[in-house]
């Protein structure tokens, strides 16, 4: 047994007050935090505990953003103990149903639009939250966007791919950039997830209406940005391609949504414009994120969600007058050596 989890059965004893319980890894995930699953003997209760080292992760944000949320009505886990010095939390249990088991690998559309209509709910009332008394969210200012999206640059383009840029494209991939900046910037700020998607939100079936309802996760990097972003990590998500058409209806019912509590007042087809740009600039971040993860973590399951997310970044910027010169960049140099490239390492690391 490891010492950071000797560190924690000693505290869990404490909390139990030495009590009978077990403990069995749930998951890791894309940062240093790990998750395991408490059983109190006793009571047979369920319980999350989470081992965030407080050297590598800030929890702070954690636990104020949980406290908020769960008095707006919002279903994230309770926390039931917490030891921030530590890195500690012993938090509420939503069960092994991720939106995303429910999707694949198959899709129903009856049982995904009722997942997506909860989803898209929960997310107009997390859109509606003020700031947390105790932490003020940071903004979603031009820094942030552009920092995120230098990872694409760095990670995949030159440092995944090995692509060798010039000038020119450098000059092409700055000007694309400083455009979508402009037009998140020009969008409605609400409070944004910023990871709003299927692997971050659970299934949990309600006993009183015999539906189910969606827990959210990770939510600690939260921030105060567009309107638009978590609408594109759920349905531009990715970990699944959503037919068109689904896409396009659950967008204009939650535009519909939006408007009617006065979250903005745009024109439809100026939402979808920043659907879409939106997405473009999320779609640089996770990319970049997936390489980072590979080169610097080993996490090499990532790679596989690459293809599909550079594909999203090419169909839509196709759409935009603005992007065409880096459209017909990725197509050209990008996409050939994601296919080049990513074969020969998912063959070296499977």
């Amino acid at each position: 047994m490891d010492q950071r989890l000797q560190q924690l059965n000693q505290w869990l004893a404490e909390q139990f007050n030495d009590d009978g319980f077990t403990v069995s890894p749930v998951s890791g995930d894309a940062s240093f935090r790990r998750y395991f699953r408490v059983e109190q003997h006793s009571t047979s209760s369920r319980w999350i505990a989470m081992d965030a080292p407080p050297e590598k992760e800030d929890s702070f944000p954690f636990v104020a953003i949980a406290r908020h949320w769960e008095s707006k009505g919002i279903k994230v886990p309770h926390i039931q103990a917490v030891d921030l010095s530590l890195g500690f939390m012993l938090l509420g249990d939503f069960g092994d149903d991720l939106m995303l088991n429910s999707l694949s690998p198959s899709f129903n559309e009856t049982k995904a639009s009722q997942l997506y209509k909860s989803a898209l709910l929960t997310l107009t009332q997390i859109q509606q939250c003020s700031q947390p008394n105790d932490y003020a969210l940071p903004s979603y200012n031009a820094e942030l966007l552009s920092r995120e999206m230098e990872l694409f640059r760095d990670w995949l383009v030159s440092n995944k791919l090995d692509i060798k840029l010039s000038a020119s494209e450098n000059g092409l991939i700055d000007k694309a950039f400083q455009f979508l900046i402009d037009e998140a910037l020009s969008q409605p700020t609400v409070c944004v997830h910023r990871d709003y998607h299927s692997r971050n939100l659970m299934e949990i079936d309600d006993q009183a209406s015999n539906n189910s309802s969606i827990g959210v996760l990770d939510f600690q990097d939260a921030v105060m940005g567009p309107i638009t972003y978590d609408t594109v990590s759920l349905l531009r998500d990715c970990y699944i391609v959503l037919p068109p058409e689904f896409v396009d209806q659950r967008l204009h019912e939650f535009y519909q949504a939006t408007q009617a509590v006065k979250l903005h007042d745009a024109t439809y087809p100026q939402f979808k414009q920043w659907f879409d740009l939106m997405g473009i600039q999320r779609h640089l971040k996770a990319a970049g994120i997936f390489a980072r993860l590979s080169l610097r973590d080993g996490k090499h399951s990532y790679l596989n969600d690459i293809p599909r997310t550079v594909n999203y970044i090419e169909q839509v910027s196709a759409n935009y007058p603005q992007l065409q010169a880096f459209n017909q960049w990725l197509k050209s140099k990008v996409l050939p050596a994601i296919q080049d490239k990513l074969l020969a390492d998912n063959c070296e690391y499977s």
